[in-house]
């Protein structure tokens, strides 16, 4: 029989898989017809990403699963009429592409490449960087993306302490959690890398208070979501030099506002949320091989269990 897969996503994201799933539905013997609009009763499995198409899931009484494009499902999984299964998108190119970028910017901060890129105006200004082991990086966060940059840091040497809301236990990292968790991760956090999911809970972690507790000239990144930081108070604290200086890929409104004080300030680098992106090619293999685990009768990959939050 042949599966009637709905691909329901924003149209940018059409050329990249349009190729890229039917040869790897094919790699992977699945017979399926895959499509941008076909009728909600005849829609085997739905590859998913937020649009305004589709909101409402009720009419798909046979669908077996809605496979997401993103990481994050904090857009999707909220959503009522969304009974089927769901299933994050964890993308090996996507915890790659987001390890290259963390792992580039922690480098720059701590070897102070900034210093020398934009010059040293004639100045020969001796400051020797210190070993990665004798610099502490806190990683706020620790799904699939935070794990895999929290390993690669300590790999590096460096001194990574991972923080979750719920308690965890990795293999060679150390790892806290709870609020008393994240003072002690804040206080020592000489580079800190934000991968939290967006939830009302994360919503500011990073804020006034919290933002005090860090060593002066604390340096911030955050690739995971606009929402984990108060912009006001990070402002505030790059103006008095608690904050050092902030790299931010993510921002509560995309594309950053032209007049956003951010694109100006010195302390600041924006990049265009481009740490990480899902690649289709890679992307394609993981709904493949959750497809013929959902016909095989299998356990899905990445199912999101909505009930323990997400």
């Amino acid at each position: 029989m042949t599966l009637t897969l709905l691909f329901s996503a924003p149209d940018r994201a059409w050329p990249s898989y349009e190729t890229a799933l039917p040869q790897a539905l094919k790699a992977a013997g699945i017979e399926a017809h895959v499509t941008r609009e076909a009728a909600p009763e005849a829609v085997d499995y739905i590859i998913y990403a937020p649009n305004d198409m589709l909101t409402d899931f009720t009419p798909y009484t046979r669908t077996k699963a809605v496979l997401s494009l993103w990481a994050g499902v904090e857009k999707i999984a909220p959503n009522p009429t969304l009974t089927q299964p769901l299933c994050r998108m964890v993308d090996p190119g996507l915890a790659e592409g987001m390890r290259d970028y963390v792992v580039g910017h922690v480098m720059r901060y701590h070897l102070g490449m900034d210093r020398h890129i934009h010059g040293l105006n004639g100045a020969w200004d001796h400051i020797t960087p210190p070993l990665a082991r004798d610099r502490s990086v806190a990683v706020l966060g620790l799904g699939e993306l935070g794990q895999t940059c929290a390993r690669t840091l300590a790999a590096l040497g460096f001194l990574v302490t991972g923080w979750s809301r719920r308690p965890k236990e990795i293999a060679g990292l150390t790892c806290v959690s709870g609020p008393e968790g994240l003072e002690t991760v804040l206080r020592r956090g000489e580079i800190v890398v934000l991968l939290l999911p967006n939830t009302p809970e994360t919503e500011n972690t990073l804020n006034a208070e919290t933002l005090a507790l860090l060593p002066k000239g604390a340096r911030i990144m955050n690739p995971g979501r606009g929402s984990l930081i108060d912009d006001d108070a990070l402002l505030a604290a790059l103006e008095t030099g608690q904050i050092g200086h902030a790299t931010l890929d993510v921002f509560r409104t995309e594309p950053l506002p032209q007049d956003h004080p951010y694109w100006a300030h010195p302390n600041v680098t924006v990049t265009p949320h481009i740490a990480a992106e899902t690649r289709a090619q890679t992307a394609a293999e993981v709904i493949a091989e959750n497809i013929r685990r959902g016909e095989a009768g299998e356990i899905l990959l990445h199912l999101v269990d909505r009930a323990a939050g997400y």
